[in-house]
């Protein structure tokens, strides 16, 4: 049996970014394990236990028994904690366990991929004892170990895979948290417009309009009068949306028609991940 059609999409992008992620550290000395990335409070260590946690609980594996220390900064509600129990388990880990985890841990899920059968509607274990759809699961997985791919390329000094498969499965994820920024957290008027061009690595144009009764869509056909345009290319579009950096950092490289007070609303809303 292989992966459903509709699925095998999110396998390839999940395969590609724990690949680079495995290729990434492998060679890495054990003080490099440290070092700090755009994560908030995660190191490269932290970053590979969290991905190695996480795909443990897709194949099923019972969560750690770990009390967490009271002063982690970065841990401030219910999942945030639950993700940091994967990870604090791990901190004393040496180079050699990491990297071994980590193996052992791909070829399982390989494995698991290889022989999934189920339908994407099946549902599964989620975070916090919820459920999700496999289809989804599968999504937020490509997209979560390629974003944590590039948290360690920023950290170690070696760009890349900007454009690769998991890349775009983040820009769709990404894109379709759009609507509820710009409608809901921002507040922008009734019958209004809000276009993105993002240029780079990779190239797309979205516009999110909102309706009478103040509800977003988001298309790809462009808006003749938009209340405002933001212009920026990919990698702050994706540092920005994943709350790797803050809109005043990169100020410089966003470029605004319009209505400002609109836009700097939006861009403070604009992080839908840590």
């Amino acid at each position: 049996m292989t992966v459903h059609p509709s699925l095998q999409n999110y396998a390839d992008a999940w395969t590609h970014s724990v690949d680079a992620i495995a290729a990434l550290v492998q060679p890495l000395a054990e003080p490099d394990w440290n070092r700090r990335t755009p994560c908030p409070g995660w190191s490269v260590r932290d970053i590979v236990s969290h991905v190695i946690g996480m795909e443990n609980e897709m194949l099923g594996d019972p969560r750690p028994i770990h009390t967490l220390p009271r002063d982690l900064y970065h841990v401030t509600d219910e999942l945030s904690r639950y993700m940091e129990m994967q990870v604090d388990v791990r901190r004393h880990h040496t180079s050699p366990e990491m990297t071994s985890e980590l193996e052992y841990t791909i070829i399982r899920r390989n494995r698991q991929l290889r022989n999934e059968s189920r339908e994407p509607g099946t549902m599964v274990r989620a975070p916090l004892g919820k459920e999700q759809t496999l289809e989804r699961a599968m999504q937020l997985r490509a997209f979560d170990v390629w974003v944590h791919e590039q948290d360690l390329r920023t950290a170690l000094g070696e760009p890349g895979d900007l454009d690769s498969p998991g890349a775009y499965v983040a820009r769709d994820t990404l894109v379709a948290a759009l609507p509820k920024i710009v409608a809901k957290d921002a507040g922008a008027p009734p019958s209004s417009a809000v276009v993105f061009d993002v240029h780079g690595p990779i190239e797309f144009m979205r516009t999110v309009r909102v309706d009478a009764d103040g509800r977003g869509t988001v298309d790809g056909a462009p808006s003749l009068g938009p209340a405002v345009s933001l212009a920026l290319d990919w990698e702050t579009y994706f540092r920005l949306a994943c709350g790797r950096v803050r809109p005043g950092a990169v100020a410089d490289r966003v470029k605004v028609d319009g209505d400002q007070d609109l836009a700097d609303a939006i861009l403070a809303a604009f992080a839908v991940t840590k």
